[in-house]
């Protein structure tokens, strides 16, 4: 097996390459680094990835750092079906399109929203404080709206009618601050409707994936913080 993919699954763009890997039939050697016992910031890690952070893919010797990266390069170092990332240049430049905005947008505001309302106050042991929580709360919701209103306007999937790698990553962004209490599909019926066809296209590996965040989520608020210090991937 010539493909390593490091990663921990309360990763977002770890869950997203792990699907991807698996629902495209892809071997891989499973690396996991464990973030919640710091291993990211080992010197051993650090030979890896000298940015101290997951996922990382390494292909017979050649290592990339950078999720989106690593899923271009799949794309074409290996047999995947065209619909995931299409050779035609308009189509690929609208996953493109995708991939760049959330940066940004997606990421930024449900990754910032689980750090200020989760594991921060965790890993300081303290309450977060309401007002921040309500203003990160707020980013994040008019982020939700856009792709609510405008990714998922009269489309079944983010860039069209058929899924594509961007939906897979979008998808396990979403997903992350349900650990912190907040479901983002509600009151938005074009993303919940496009949720369900995400986890049924790339099903049993997507249930798979959040199989730990589910457990975290559906915990009592006190138990899910003893949940996020025992998570075994």
């Amino acid at each position: 097996m010539t493909l390593k993919l490091y990663y921990d699954l309360l990763s977002q763009p770890s869950r997203a390459l792990y699907i991807f890997l698996k629902i495209c039939d892809i071997p891989f050697e499973n690396k996991i680094v464990n973030l919640k016992n710091l291993e990211q910031y080992t010197t051993e890690f650090e030979q890896i990835n000298p940015f101290k952070k997951v996922p990382v893919m390494e292909h017979n010797g050649f290592k990339l750092t950078e999720s989106v990266g690593i899923a271009r390069y799949i794309c074409r170092e290996f047999k995947v079906n065209d619909h995931w990332y299409p050779s035609d240049s308009k189509r690929q430049a609208k996953v493109d399109e995708y991939l760049e905005w959330q940066h940004l947008n997606t990421r930024l505001h449900c990754a910032s929203y689980f750090l200020v309302k989760f594991l921060n106050p965790i890993m300081q042991k303290r309450p977060p404080k309401p007002e921040k929580v309500a203003e990160f709360e707020s980013r994040m919701n008019d982020c939700l709206d856009i792709i609510e209103n405008v990714w998922l306007k009269d489309k079944q999937f983010l860039v069209g009618n058929t899924i594509t790698v961007a939906d897979i990553f979008c998808a396990c962004e979403l997903e992350q601050p349900r650990m912190a209490g907040f479901d983002p599909k509600k009151g938005r019926p074009n993303l919940t409707a496009w949720m369900e066809k995400v986890i049924e296209e790339t099903s049993p590996y997507y249930q798979e994936a959040h199989k730990f965040l589910n457990k975290i989520a559906e915990a009592p608020p006190r138990q899910s913080f003893n949940f996020s210090f025992n998570f075994k991937a």
